[in-house]
């Protein structure tokens, strides 16, 4: 397995938000996170990708404990695409997409060598953006940004991806475009975790589903495993039917549940 947690617990200062999370990642698999808000997924994430620290338990990278890894030996091997990308001023997108081989560059060294050019000529390739390396990253529009941050994510060269509501602000177009996209790299032998707030497009999409309530894993399988109408309105507390598409199983949300509705 790439990346395995052991009763992994942690938050923010002395908040405690994931809760005793025991994790495995298949290799050459997409697993999605879905849950409510703030039910830990995001938190989940960056304690995988050792941004977090855990107040207790443990990730292993391929067997080893992540916080014992150096940090370019960790980013050569898992790239994060976060929720919300600080936007560079002044940088093109062939520059910011070069920021991706930071990991394997020497502390001195200026220029790219030929093996990071390759990398960051593919990562522009795969994303379909070989008409934007000029263009400044502050041009671009949501799709394009979006797409640019995934390249310099792919300029590393990862084999597992992390990415944190990859769709959020993106329209229907954009967030399937991006979505085809990873669905081609992970069809290539990327393995992937996305964090994503629409079920039905990580049903569509996703081998495995994980989902989170209240910081705890509730349940974790195969789509057709855990797609039920009662998982949904334990997790979700909305009532749903599930209907049979040519994209496969997706849900059709009918109204909040009864215990929802007492909660308020």
């Amino acid at each position: 397995m790439p990346l395995n947690s052991y009763n992994l617990s942690g938050g923010y200062n002395n908040q405690i938000i994931v809760h005793n999370i025991n994790f495995d990642l298949a290799p050459g698999e997409w697993l999605s996170l879905v849950g409510a808000n703030g039910s830990g997924k995001s938190t989940f994430l960056k304690l995988l990708c050792r941004i977090l620290t855990p107040s207790q338990g443990k990730v292993l990278l391929d067997g080893k404990e992540i916080h014992s890894l150096p940090p370019h030996t960790v980013a050569k091997r898992i790239a994060l695409l976060p929720q919300q990308q600080t936007i560079p001023s002044g940088l093109t997108v062939k520059q910011l997409v070069s920021l991706g081989r930071t990991p394997y560059q020497s502390w001195y060294q200026w220029d790219l060598t030929s093996d990071d050019r390759d990398a960051v000529a593919q990562a522009l390739f795969q994303t379909e953006l070989q008409d934007y390396v000029d263009r400044p990253v502050t041009q671009l529009s949501g799709g394009e940004r979006q797409r640019a941050f995934l390249a310099l994510a792919l300029a590393q060269n990862p084999e597992v991806l992390l990415l944190d509501e990859p769709t959020t602000y993106l329209d229907i177009h954009y967030q399937l475009q991006l979505l085809e996209l990873l669905k081609k790299l992970h069809q290539e032998g990327l393995t992937i975790i996305t964090v994503l707030h629409e079920i039905n497009l990580a049903s569509r999409y996703s081998d495995r589903l994980a989902f989170l309530k209240q910081g705890r894993l509730f349940t974790v399988g195969n789509t057709e495993d855990v797609l039920t109408i009662e998982n949904i309105a334990q997790v979700f507390n909305v009532e749903v039917v599930i209907i049979e598409t040519p994209v496969g199983r997706q849900i059709c949300p009918l109204s909040p549940s009864l215990s929802a509705s007492l909660n308020c």
